[in-house]
Order: C-alpha cells, then sequence, then structure tokens
C-alpha cells in the first residue's frame, strides 16, 4: 500500500512578497469557474479530465494556431505560467462537478420529499465563485532547490513573474536528528498561507508492504483507551497467552489541561461569552501532545514485541445522562477525549511500519470478566472492577485482553463454512454472542479448533 506524508515547512523570508501570488492564483481560479461554468453542458460530451481541460484552455487561452478565443484569459492575466493555468482549469472543473452532483442530490431528495406530502426548508446548494486556493509550485518549472533550507520559486511580483530565492525551516524533514523521507518519493510542493505565515508543503510517498503472517504465528497488541488512562496495551497470541501489558497515562499534561479549562470557565464566568484565543490555543496545544506521545508509545511498544497487527475498539458517540450526578464532569472528559485522533495517527504511523490495523465490537469488553466469570462489580470511577470469585483486577486491563481475544475469535471463524462454524459453537458456547467474547473464549477456542 502506499503511505503519503506531508511536510509543512515554514518560509522564513519574504514573507509579505509572497501575498500577491496567493491572490492573482484566486483570481484565476474564479475566472475559470465562471467559464466552466459557462461551459458545463459542453463539458458533459467530453470522457476524460484531460480532454475537459484541453477545450477550456482553447476557449481562453490565445496561442499562434488559436488567435481567436472565446474568452480572453491573457487579457487579464498576463504572462501567467501554463503549468498554473491548468492547474486552475482542473481545480474548476473539479468544483463545477461537485457543485452539480450536490445539486442533483437536492433535487431527488426534494421531489422525494414533496412526492410524499412533506415540507422540505432545506437551502438548495450554492456556488462558490471565489474560493480560497493555494498554488503548487511545479519542478524545475516553478520551484528549484537549491540545497536544505533554500529554494527558488516563482512568484508574482510588480505585474511579472520572477523567480525568489526564500528560506525555509528544514525541522519538520527531521526525527530526532534523522532524515524522515530518506525512503520516500518526493512530489511537488504547494504554497500555503497559514496565519499570515507561510509553507512549503511537500508530500512524501513510499510503497510499503503489509505484513502477512499466518494466523497461528501472530502477535498482536490490543489497546483499550480510556478516559482515565489514555491507553492501556497488552500484547497477546493467537491461543490467548499474555506476553506483555503497558498503561499509557500524561498525568503532567492532563493536569495542566484540567488547570486551562479551569482557567477558561473562570474567564467565561466573568466576562461573558468572550473570545478566548490564547486559552484555546494552549487547550488544543496540551490535546495534540497527549495525543501524539500516546500514539508514539503504542508504537515503540508495538515494535518493540515485533506485533503483527494493533487491534481496537470501534468507539461510537457516548450518550451520558443530563441530570445524574457526574454527568458534567463525565460530560467534559468525553469532549476532550481524543479517541477518532489517536486512532487514526496509530493507523498511519502503523502502516508505515508494516503494521496492520483492525478494530473490533467495542459493547461488553469492560462489562465482562476475561476469564469468563460473568459481569465485573466496578467502581464509582470505572477503574478498579471485582471479579465474582473476589479477585480485584484494572478494568482497562481486561478490556485489552478481551479486545484482542475478538480479534482472534474473528479471523478463527472468518474462513470457516456455517456448518463448522455451528460444531465449534456447541463445542465454545462463548463466542456464540459476540458481546461477551473475552480471553476465556478464545483460550478454549484454540484448544478445540
Amino acid at each position: 500500500m502506499k503511505i503519503v506524508k506531508t511536510a509543512k515547512l515554514k518560509i522564513t523570508s519574504h514573507n509579505k512578497i509572497l501575498d500577491a501570488t496567493i491572490d492573482i492564483y484566486n483570481k484565476a481560479l474564479s475566472f475559470y469557474i465562471e467559464v466552466v461554468n459557462y461551459e458545463y453542458q459542453e463539458l458533459l460530451n467530453l470522457k476524460t479530465n484531460k480532454d475537459k481541460m484541453v477545450y477550456i484552455e482553447k476557449l481562453s487561452h490565445k496561442t499562434s494556431k488559436n488567435p481567436n478565443t472565446k474568452y480572453d484569459f491573457d487579457k487579464y492575466f498576463y504572462k501567467f505560467p501554463s503549468y498554473l493555468r491548468r492547474a486552475c482549469i482542473n481545480e474548476a472543473i473539479g468544483i463545477i462537478d461537485s457543485h452539480y452532483t450536490r445539486l442533483s442530490k437536492y433535487n431527488k431528495e426534494k421531489a422525494k420529499k414533496l412526492s410524499k406530502g412533506k415540507r422540505f426548508n432545506k437551502k438548495p446548494p450554492t456556488l462558490n465563485f471565489s474560493p480560497k486556493s493555494f498554488p503548487t509550485l511545479y519542478k524545475d518549472n516553478m520551484f528549484e532547490k537549491i540545497k536544505d533550507g533554500i529554494a527558488k520559486i516563482k512568484v508574482y511580483l510588480n505585474n511579472d513573474w520572477i523567480w525568489l530565492e526564500v528560506k525555509y525551516n528544514t525541522k519538520n524533514l527531521k526525527s530526532s536528528n534523522k532524515y524522515r523521507f530518506s525512503d520516500f518519493k518526493e512530489y511537488t510542493p504547494t504554497l500555503i498561507k497559514k496565519n499570515n505565515k507561510y509553507y512549503l508543503h511537500i508530500p512524501y510517498e513510499k510503497n510499503v508492504k503489509l505484513n502477512s503472517t499466518p494466523l497461528k504465528k501472530q502477535k498482536i497488541c490490543g489497546v483499550d483507551l480510556g478516559l482515565t488512562n489514555s491507553a492501556v496495551c497488552s500484547i497477546i497470541d493467537c491461543k490467548g497467552t499474555v506476553l506483555d501489558r503497558l498503561f499509557i497515562n500524561q498525568s503532567k499534561e492532563k493536569d495542566l489541561l484540567k488547570k486551562k479549562l479551569n482557567k477558561l470557565a473562570k474567564a467565561k464566568r466573568q466576562s461573558g461569552l468572550i473570545k478566548t484565543p490564547n486559552y484555546w490555543r494552549k487547550i488544543n496545544n496540551l490535546q495534540q501532545q497527549i495525543a501524539q506521545d500516546t500514539v508514539n508509545r503504542i508504537i515503540e511498544f508495538a515494535l518493540k514485541h515485533n506485533v503483527d497487527v494493533i487491534v481496537f475498539e470501534y468507539l461510537g458517540k457516548f450518550k451520558t445522562p443530563k441530570n445524574s450526578y457526574g454527568a458534567k464532569k463525565l460530560r467534559t472528559k468525553l469532549q476532550f477525549w481524543n479517541k477518532y485522533k489517536i486512532q487514526n495517527l496509530t493507523t498511519h504511523k502503523a502502516h508505515s511500519n508494516g503494521i496492520r490495523v483492525s478494530r473490533v465490537l467495542a459493547r461488553g469488553t469492560s462489562k465482562y470478566a476475561y476469564d469468563g466469570s460473568g459481569e465485573l462489580d466496578r467502581n464509582s470511577k470505572k477503574d478498579i472492577a471485582t471479579f465474582k470469585s473476589g479477585k480485584i483486577y484494572h478494568t482497562d486491563l481486561n478490556a485489552s485482553y478481551n479486545i484482542g481475544a475478538r480479534y482472534f475469535i474473528r479471523e478463527y471463524l472468518k474462513p470457516l463454512s456455517e456448518m463448522v462454524k455451528l460444531q465449534l459453537e456447541a463445542k465454545v458456547p462463548l463466542i456464540v454472542d459476540r458481546s461477551r467474547q473475552t480471553l476465556a473464549s478464545l483460550i478454549m477456542l484454540s484448544k478445540v479448533a
């Protein structure tokens, strides 16, 4: 599979000069959005995107062989680079296609509602003729790298397109003083403006072969993402043997996050609903730090044990009682729980290292004991559980066992016929209900399978 990463390199020189380049690019894009919109019916008869681009270019760009054009692009955009012109045309075609697709869906939905005699108050989609976009700096034509940290780019300045030497920060290209993209293919950079600062976004691509270890030789890392601990990981083999465990928590960062949230609440109580960008910047940075540290430690733990798969739960939306005790505190925890971000970042980083990622049913992983003894009795914080035998155990660790076990049970049963599955379910009744599958179910299944 292909892995794509983007290096975001901050430009440290000539920032004010670069405004004109993005402005002229967006004006050219607006010009072509209008042209493509007028000619859309003609474009529907063309099959490929290349044919559409050539058709629009002939209508708007004068050459010695094409002196008469319907739309005079060159009159308003003198010496506009050909690569950027074609990029504008392709982007405009994509914007118009998207608009008419949304409009078609809207009309179908409206007709369906009205045919049933129902009211339809939804507003139709509108076409944005002035979108905010950024130019691609095509190599050799608009971008020439001199050395790390210095490059020449073609910019619009004083009504002309000139080459300008810029300096950029290379910190994002390295990790622990090692070059991150030594075995990646570098693609064309894009000039990006964000918060009045300019960046070169350079994509890198790499072909990675994910491992294909047979099921009976696999080791997996079961990960339970929690509200108390950021994550609890367990290394499990196909027979249900637990090889190692890891608790991940950022106590210092979470304490700071709680203090910042309290300060934000105090500021709003004193001043009302005001904009507080400084508070939110610090809160978002702390959330990012917690998520990134959790991902790094999960991947390090997985690589240490040479696991084949990292297994998560399918985590959807959580409903919290509005008037119950502690509901407000629980809602705040859920609001700042980066479960999707951690899973997505882990997936991306795992694939870069050839590790596959899978997800299993979440229902019941924390509710049932891993030894198959039934439901747990959990304390008020939900972090400590008591088994029916009287054994006291960590709830998240118990859940990580069950998460890993459910992956193996599913993979065991997937290739089997319905007849064989029924025979196994008769021998191991604990695997019939997926929400009650535990580590004990896997151990029993591995003995009879």
